[in-house]
């Protein structure tokens, strides 16, 4: 009898350890359950956090270290067009009018300056074309950095100093890498104006490091996105984009042919509407440009005009 008690008993506590070992293994289930929860809780939480910080990056990028001092829109001495926005090169009294928006990080502006530059500086010598330079932000937006917006900030100092051109072009000659902020630090925008003589000033050196004219950028930058263009370069001849005709782009050539057809036609239609009785002289006083600024205005309207078309 008592063997059979001592075996009742060990087949309880057997079924009870069973018994105690299946609950224990649900509440470890349950316990496993509660702590993935948590540590997938805990990653989206890190997730959206990163995604907080990533956003407040992305909404900050492009925007200068100095956009604190920010002030007023001074733009450049001599900017033309609606708002004083463009910076004009050439003669004022030339008949074609080349509007460029252009980003001096910008791959493709480089590009396009290396392969053009040349011609464009030879026809605004002969008094055919005249050039309106609008600068913009672009990929600061898109890589990040300040490079844009100060190199910019820098050919309008350099435009106040009368050395636009030259400093212009060695920008785009001297452009990093497109992931390479290198414009982006003053140093190296001095260092660069101290091989166009007489520009390294102290008044020059003041106006780059204390970002002058970069509301003027932003602002001009602003008027590149309201004109819904596709990106830099856009180029417009007398409003027309030089790009726009895929199977059949304007070359260098091309320009110069261009430009050069509409200087002589502008002669022609000059001494034909004046009759026999017009002297010579009277062929300038009937060019279409009165002052610097009003064609400048007219060519900003035209090319803004001719933005849906483009796209």
């Amino acid at each position: 009898m008592s063997e059979k008690n001592d075996g009742a008993n060990r087949d309880a506590t057997k079924r009870s350890a069973r018994e105690r070992l299946l609950v224990e293994r649900e509440r470890q289930k349950t316990r496993d359950k509660r702590r993935r929860t948590l540590i997938v809780a805990a990653a989206v939480v890190g997730v959206l956090g990163l995604a907080t910080v990533v956003g407040v990056i992305a909404a900050n990028t492009g925007k200068d270290s100095g956009s604190s001092k920010a002030g007023p829109v001074v733009a450049p001495s001599g900017a033309t067009g609606k708002d004083a926005l463009a910076i004009q090169t050439g003669k004022a009294e030339a008949k074609s009018t080349l509007t460029v928006w252009e980003d001096f990080r910008c791959p493709a502006c480089k590009q396009f300056e290396d392969n053009y530059r040349d011609t464009i500086h030879d026809l605004e010598a002969k008094g055919l074309l005249k050039v309106d330079y609008h600068l913009v932000t672009l990929i600061d937006g898109n890589m990040g950095g300040s490079g844009s917006l100060k190199g910019a900030n820098a050919a309008a100092c350099a435009q106040d100093a009368g050395k636009f051109t030259a400093y212009h072009d060695l920008l785009f000659q001297n452009q990093p890498q497109e992931i390479d902020d290198a414009f982006g630090k003053n140093a190296r925008l001095l260092e660069l104006a101290g091989k166009v003589p007489g520009l390294d000033t102290p008044e020059f050196r003041s106006c780059v490091e204390d970002g002058t004219h970069n509301s003027w950028v932003a602002k001009s930058h602003e008027a590149f996105a309201a004109g819904k263009f596709r990106g830099t370069p856009t180029v417009l001849l007398d409003g027309k984009n030089i790009f726009s005709d895929e199977k059949n782009p304007l070359t260098p050539q091309k320009l110069r042919e261009q430009v050069e057809g509409a200087a002589k036609g502008s002669g022609a239609d000059a001494v034909k509407g004046s009759g026999k009785s017009a002297s010579p002289s009277a062929s300038p006083s009937a060019s279409p440009s009165a002052s610097p600024s009003g064609g400048g205005s007219r060519t900003a309207s035209r090319s803004a005009s001719h933005s849906p078309s483009q796209n």
